[in-house]
């Protein structure tokens, strides 16, 4: 992904003490995209990890573009750090891949699949990762079933 959309430099930020990152987004999300709430985007920091996202208003003044720890380990870098990024407004449709023997279970299981369906890219991607990082195929079996159970019981991610 080739970006040449907006750009600047930000100091990685801790989040309270949790191991969660995020820059400040240092332009107003209404005049750039004509939005006050949450705008998709798609990333690229120091010209080399690529990320598709959000630009979040988190009880924040401004907007924030998480940083996640897979992101920071590939940058080589942490909270203080400078880094720079480069954004696109996403306007894509965000869909998640699932894998046949997934969807064979939301089959046998189509209010699942209907509740599955209405839930954001971001819970969907949660659990269909969670199943995909099993190692054993009986941890992979197992996850399939309490994802259904829990999607009907009304979580809406892992």
């Amino acid at each position: 992904m080739k970006t040449d959309g907006i750009q600047f430099k930000a100091v990685i930020k801790q989040s309270g003490n949790l191991n969660a990152a995020f820059v400040e987004f240092p332009f107003s999300t209404e005049e750039l995209f004509n939005k006050k709430g949450q705008v998709k985007v798609k990333a690229i920091f120091d010209d080399k990890v690529e990320y598709r996202g959000s630009l979040a208003k988190m009880k924040s003044d401004g907007h924030l573009l998480g940083l996640t720890q897979e992101i920071r380990k590939e940058l080589g870098k942490t909270f203080g750090d400078e880094v720079s990024v480069s954004l696109i407004e996403d306007k894509e449709e965000r869909t998640v891949e699932i894998a046949n023997d997934i969807l064979i279970i939301f089959n046998e299981n189509p209010e699942s699949k209907a509740l599955f369906d209405k839930m954001s890219y971001t819970h969907q991607k949660e659990y269909i990762r969670w199943i995909n990082e099993a190692k054993k195929p009986e941890t992979r079996e197992n996850r399939k079933v309490k994802m259904v159970q829990m999607i009907l019981d009304g979580k809406k991610g892992v």
